[in-house]
């Protein structure tokens, strides 16, 4: 058993019992996008958020305790990743990337921004076009330091 054979577990109770994680994030008492990043094995949970989250997805005793190792983040199955959503956050990042990071120096500096002191909120935009999807992206700029 591993971390990757939890997060499928909890994939295939959520479809069976049509759980949404904004309902798993409220039980945890934390953002959907932060709770869902831990049920994909993104994040570790405390013992407390484990149990919560072990009787949403009937996980067992053995389970529970594997929400709570420290995963190994970034795990994409390929380098290149080919699920057409997340590869559109690819190709932003090639084509956006050097303006992101032109930027972020402009304005703070030499440094980069944090993904571990950091929050995201995602919802839907009604537009009469068709509805948008506004991502709000939010970390702690860290300077390097002169040493």
């Amino acid at each position: 058993m591993n971390r990757l054979d939890i997060t499928e577990k909890i994939i295939t109770a959520k479809v069976s019992k049509g759980i949404k994680w904004s309902d798993v994030a409220e039980k945890v008492g934390l953002s959907k996008e932060w709770v869902t990043a831990g049920c994909l094995g993104q994040m570790t949970f405390d013992a407390k958020q484990a149990k919560v989250i072990g009787k949403i997805f009937g996980l067992t005793a053995e389970e529970i305790k594997w929400l709570q190792v420290v995963p190994y983040k970034g795990s994409l199955p390929s380098q290149v990743p080919t699920d057409p959503l997340i590869y559109r956050w690819y190709e932003i990042v090639s084509v956006y990337g050097t303006t992101i990071k032109e930027l972020i120096h402009e304005e703070f500096g030499d440094g980069i921004m944090s993904a571990i002191d950091f929050s995201m909120d995602i919802v839907r935009q009604p537009d009469p076009k068709g509805d948008r999807v506004n991502v709000v992206l939010s970390g702690k700029f860290l300077p390097y330091k002169q040493y």
